[in-house]
């Protein structure tokens, strides 16, 4: 049965607005007009192009200090600045689009948003991106926010939405527009404004922390407030396990049947597809951590009392662990236990027995799943020297990481683009598993190569599921090293370094040309290592 959402009472109900508001009215309200930081808007130069560390300052400057000193702690970066990859945003504007009854509200450069909403309708979007533009002259005043504001209330329709997103992305950070003084609710339709700059979260994936950590706050604060809605399907008769990360469809269902003999039911998976499977996700008896980098997340799930258990069901081994990690948070009887094991452990070993993987594999992206891809094809028979993952090492991750440096696994979090390059000609393996530019790299050797998120990820990875599951593609990809060797000896190194491009007439090499050339620069050079001396 569903309980309606009561009035909220108490401290939150003091940034509710509960009577009939004027729009025009709200938005000129003078005390409404916040504090913008004017140097981060006087110039291109704090555009989107503008240094990270500038856009850094300037956000401190105009009182985001706190909440980029917040990130820095729970996504920290290094070994370098920040891992290539897409705009952050992308990753929180992903997860609000998923959502039943939720719409989205940018606020960034005309480009940024651009990109942004062209990526995810690219990727199976079939919703409208809300946007609010601006200028110097807009931010300076403080009207951005007047017409976030503005966009907020008419966008507040309680017979269409449940939850309304409004995310500032980098420029507006800087310039510290506060979507804190938003309220919290407006018609009964919840309000969560949240900061996702691309210089203060390092990647897509932890973006999807920001925004599932602040709907699990919220959601939390109206749990303790009192009953909220039930799940769809109803609340569950037994006791349930959350799972964080964004997993393959048929995944929670395969985690499902193994936590059956346990007593236990899979709950549901953060980030979630609707607003009231939050308080499910909270309600859970435990908090899984398969994807190991929702920090923010999980400081939530503390907050309301939950264990959080590391690692997956992944492969023999690490399958045999997390249930007997979940059995134990949850003090499941050792019969029990030992009950899903026997009937779940050999049928896993066969699965995995039954497709072997015989090749030296490096493995790379940005999803947070890849030390769990390295075991499964380590545990299939392949030798796996290298993986790299943009996402920070957390202890969520830790069983993982030992089990891979047991098997002589070099593993490096935040890995670079440079890292991952490295790793392949080091390595020379038989398959490349990464990210576009790794792939193209890896192909350009003659090297059999799969992206990561399309063809690795687009596959179950655990339980019985799981096993073998990537030996089809694997094995494939490397059956095509032939094809390869073929078309390397027939082009040669046509087309490769200055004779790149498409020519009408076989190009001529100008030894004499480039020498001089090579001499000029060799001669630039001593000169500005004499000028440094100086």
């Amino acid at each position: 049965m569903n309980v309606i959402l009561p009035r909220y009472a108490g401290a939150i109900a003091e940034s509710v607005v509960n009577d009939p508001v004027e729009v025009d009215a709200v938005a000129t309200d003078a005390a409404a007009v916040p504090t913008i930081h004017a140097a981060a808007t006087k110039s291109d130069g704090l555009g989107c192009h503008a240094g990270a560390d500038e856009l850094k300052a300037a956000a401190s400057v105009a009182g985001k200090s706190d909440i980029l000193d917040r990130y820095a702690v729970d996504y920290p970066k290094g070994p370098h600045d920040q891992p290539q990859s897409m705009c952050p945003a992308f990753g929180s504007l992903r997860v609000g689009l998923r959502m039943r009854r939720t719409a989205t509200i940018l606020s960034g450069s005309a480009c940024c948003v651009y990109g942004l909403t062209f990526t995810s309708h690219f990727y199976g979007a079939r919703r409208t991106v809300g946007y609010v533009p601006f200028n110097s002259e807009t931010l300076v005043t403080g009207k951005l926010f007047e017409d976030i504001r503005e966009a907020v209330f008419k966008l507040a329709d309680p017979a269409l939405y449940d939850t309304i997103i409004i995310t500032n992305l980098c420029v507006p950070t800087a310039s510290g527009v506060p979507l804190d003084l938003l309220p919290d609710e407006i018609n009964g339709v919840r309000i969560i404004g949240i900061d996702v700059p691309g210089f203060g979260v390092p990647t897509h994936a932890e973006a999807k922390d920001v925004l599932a950590a602040a709907m699990l706050e919220y959601a939390r604060k109206e749990v303790e407030q009192g009953p909220v809605q039930a799940p769809r399907g109803g609340k569950s008769e037994r006791p349930t396990v959350t799972l964080v990360g964004e997993m393959f469809p048929a995944d929670p269902v395969g985690i499902g049947m193994m936590l059956e003999p346990l007593g236990l039911a899979a709950g549901p998976v953060v980030p979630t597809r609707e607003w009231r499977e939050l308080y499910a996700a909270l309600d859970g008896s435990v908090i899984a951590a398969i994807h190991p980098f929702y920090t923010a997340s999980f400081r939530q799930f503390e907050l309301a009392g939950r264990k959080i258990v590391g690692s997956a069901p992944v492969g023999h081994d690490g399958t045999e662990a997390w249930l007997e990690s979940i059995g134990a948070a949850c003090n499941v009887a050792r019969e029990r236990i030992d009950a899903a094991k026997n009937r779940f452990l050999p049928m896993i070993k066969a699965a995995l027995a039954a497709k072997p993987i015989d090749a030296r594999i490096t493995v790379s992206g940005y999803e947070g799943s890849e030390l769990l891809v390295a075991r499964l094809l380590i545990e299939s028979g392949a030798r796996v020297p290298y993986v790299g993952t943009a996402c920070p090492r957390t202890q969520w991750s830790d069983a993982d990481r030992e089990w891979l440096e047991a098997r002589g696994t070099r593993i490096q979090y935040r890995a670079s683009l440079e890292m991952d390059l490295a790793a392949v000609g080091e390595f020379k393996p038989d398959l490349a598993i990464g990210t576009t530019p790794i792939v193209q790299k890896a192909k350009q050797l003659a090297i059999p190569a799969l992206y990561f998120t399309n063809l690795i990820s687009a596959r179950p990875l655990f339980g019985v599921a799981g096993a073998g599951s990537l030996a089809q593609v694997v094995n494939a990809a490397l059956a095509n090293q032939s094809r390869f060797d073929e078309m390397k000896e027939f082009f040669g190194d046509v087309g490769e370094g200055h004779a790149a491009g498409v020519w009408e007439d076989t190009p001529i090499e100008n030894v004499a040309f480039r020498e001089k050339h090579k001499k000029q620069i060799e001669a630039q050079a001593r000169k500005r290592k004499a000028e440094e001396m100086i």
